[in-house]
């Protein structure tokens, strides 16, 4: 991919062969969520300025390391992320761990609860995520601002949740002081949201790891899950996995969903709502 504008026209982003062998550039261009025509723009030249999403989305899809992420950064005229800020880079061993857990609805999340990946049952699961604006892909504005969602909870269990998500942005405002993404995140709900303006000012102190989730699908029905949240060490991602008994009926509604997937099971199929764990 040639550099993007600028004077050194000579320059390239190239992928890295060994990384993604076979990767054709539509496949590229629709896991990094972009056109093939931008793509082929970005490699010829002729778009200037992409934007650092669009540089992380393509880091993630062609599996760079750190190092070679940073390095597309440089190529491309911006920084790479440093210290004060979110790195929602996903490195090549997370991002075949998710795919291994093809038995399990698993996502990746970053230290703003922003959804980065999903794998293919989760997306059965919870609907596929939604492209464009960053907020629709939010947990918190999603909490706090979105519409219905799939999942169902109990007026204590809404709490403790609203609590734990707080709590995080609290944390993570902390660790990246310089992060302005999650500054204008948390300024939008604390002037659209009064619930999370109350709960943001008592400053609770709590975390969010394991809960059980009851999920309506439009489908398969009620489903009762586990939910895990693992943190990826040293890279502050959050990894969110569902799972059920083996031999129960919700292990069994999973795996109706790993078949069916995303085909429609009639023709009046219910609209999935937006998503959130």
């Amino acid at each position: 991919m040639a550099r993007p504008g600028g004077s050194r026209r000579g320059r390239h982003l190239r992928r890295p062969q060994a990384a993604v062998p076979g990767l054709r550039r539509e496949e590229v261009a629709h896991a990094a969520g972009v056109s093939v025509d931008y793509l082929t723009r970005l490699e010829q030249g002729r778009s200037q300025h992409p934007s650092p999403q669009v540089l992380s989305a393509l880091a993630r899809t062609l599996r760079l390391t750190a190092a070679e992420r940073d390095h597309l950064y440089l190529l491309a005229g911006l920084l790479a992320p440093s210290a004060g800020t979110i790195d929602a880079h996903v490195t090549p061993g997370v991002q075949r761990l998710v795919e291994r857990m093809r038995d399990l609805p698993v996502a990746v999340f970053d230290a703003r609860w922003t959804l980065i990946t999903t794998n293919p049952l989760w997306d059965a699961l919870m609907g596929a995520p939604p492209t464009g604006d960053a907020r629709a892909r939010n947990l918190p504005w999603l909490i706090f601002l979105g519409g219905p969602a799939r999942v169902r909870h109990t007026p204590e269990e809404r709490l403790a949740l609203e609590s734990a998500v707080v709590a995080d942005l609290r944390q993570a405002s902390a660790r990246y002081p310089r992060d302005r993404e999650l500054a204008d995140l948390v300024r939008g709900l604390r002037a659209e949201s009064p619930r999370f303006a109350e709960l943001w000012e008592h400053a609770e102190v709590t975390t969010h790891t394991a809960d059980r989730k009851t999920i309506e699908h439009p489908e398969v029905g009620t489903i009762t899950l586990d939910c895990d949240v693992l943190t990826v060490q040293g890279a502050d991602l959050r990894i969110v996995a569902y799972s059920a008994e083996a031999g129960s009926p919700d292990a069994a509604a999973l795996d109706l969903l790993r078949v069916i997937g995303e085909a429609p099971l009639s023709p009046d199929r219910a609209v999935s709502a937006p998503h959130r764990p």
